[in-house]
């Protein structure tokens, strides 16, 4: 197969060719760079893989542009690794206060819910119709929380505790799709496809690296990986079906090996048009209903206001990028003094927290690395804080150069 050319007419020729996809899957940047940063290399079958056709990591990524999937069912598991401290149940005695973790109340609040996919494996239940009609369901052993789009309407559902959040979606369903807070939360393989592909610049290198069987579906593998050192992040391999384009499965290991970080993908999807009565929902009898607009307002009118009345966003003083691509770091000043440790006298609450991460020193003086398996963050002794998907080593190289 004869390598993608990079001239004016053939960018022309993609722009065009994406444009009724354009607000479906790819971000522009990612076909506007290709040329400088995708391999070529084209997909081959290995033993026991189906053979399909060759094609190239840029056609692979037009495919994916292209792909209008608007009906579906199936089933994805989801395995979530960070590598996230035991806090021996801290973390989900927190949440449990006052129920959703948010203004409502509830616990059938996506905002909450919804969070649980950040560990542990789950195994959800989705259906689309067109982008007016979207579910997602989590099953967890003998009880369900779902979460229902239908035209402006908006339901979550929990059957454990059998709560419901309702909510109206008045700013543009038609266009956007789902709206609320469960989309802050990417569920399926397309959603995590789509927040990794908007990081293929310059730094990144994508190629084709074979073919698999997902779901009973022939799909071609893309594999994505920075080109630098530094990141915490190895690899990123994309399943996407041969036929429809769509994204069957994602997985994100880390650069330091061992299990995938992140791996969703389909073990059951059909593309047909699911039964209307997927997307219908009324409360069962007896359910404790949250309106989501009476949540936000009893919300802030419970909050209390931070001492000295300011706004807790201008208690960090000028969020910084430093680097580019998957090496990049945030900074920002707390305007606080660091966080406490035993050496400051903050006895246990320091021993704990000394307990979770790594004491560091350099020209910035000293300061704290709090590690996952993919997000580091440096707290420095003064109050400023570094954070990406960077190591330990490079948290700490810019902290010294930003002296």
């Amino acid at each position: 197969m004869a390598p993608y050319d990079s001239d004016d007419n053939t960018n022309e020729d993609l722009r065009t060719g994406r444009r009724k996809a354009a607000r479906y899957v790819v971000p522009v940047a990612v076909l506007g760079v290709a040329a400088a940063t995708i391999g070529l290399v084209p997909a081959f079958a290995g033993s026991g893989d189906p053979d399909l056709p060759d094609i190239t990591a840029q056609q692979l990524i037009e495919k994916i542009a292209a792909s209008d999937v608007q009906q579906l069912s199936g089933t994805v598991k989801i395995s979530t690794d960070l590598g996230l401290p035991n806090l021996g149940g801290l973390e989900s005695s927190l949440g449990g206060m006052g129920g959703g973790g948010d203004d409502s109340g509830s616990s059938a609040d996506p905002s909450s819910k919804l969070l649980e996919l950040a560990s542990g494996t789950h195994t959800l239940r989705v259906a689309s119709d067109g982008e007016d009609k979207q579910k997602l369901s989590l099953l967890d052993k003998a009880a369900e929380y779902s979460v229902i789009h239908n035209g402006d309407e908006v339901w979550a559902y929990d059957s454990a505790s059998n709560e419901a959040y309702h909510m109206k979606d008045s700013s543009g369903a038609a266009e956007k799709g789902t709206k609320g807070k469960a989309d802050d939360v990417p569920a399926t393989p397309k959603e995590l496809a789509d927040e990794a592909l908007k990081a293929a610049d310059d730094t990144t290198s994508v190629t084709v690296d074979g073919t698999a069987q997902v779901a009973g579906r022939d799909a071609y593998k893309l594999l994505i990986k920075p080109k630098a050192s530094g990141s915490t992040v190895g690899a990123i391999s994309i399943a996407v079906d041969s036929k429809t384009g769509l994204p069957l499965k994602f997985t994100l290991t880390p650069a330091s090996g061992g299990a995938a970080v992140i791996d969703a993908g389909f073990t059951k999807v059909d593309f047909s048009k699911p039964a209307a009565s997927t997307f219908d929902f009324s409360p069962p009898k007896g359910t404790k209903v949250t309106e989501g607009d009476e949540a936000k307002a009893e919300g802030k009118a419970d909050r209390a206001q931070p001492k000295g009345g300011e706004d807790l966003g201008k208690e960090f003083q000028g969020l910084n990028v430093i680097g580019e691509g998957w090496s990049s770091i945030a900074q920002f000043d707390t305007g606080g003094e660091g966080m406490p440790s035993e050496s400051s006298g903050a006895g246990d609450a320091g021993r704990f927290l000394d307990s979770l991460g790594d004491h560091v020193t350099g020209k910035f003086g000293s300061g704290t690395v709090f590690s996952t398996r993919l997000v580091n963050a440096l707290i420095t002794d003064d109050g400023k804080v570094y954070a990406g998907a960077v190591t330990k080593d490079a948290l700490v190289k810019a902290a010294n150069a930003a002296k």
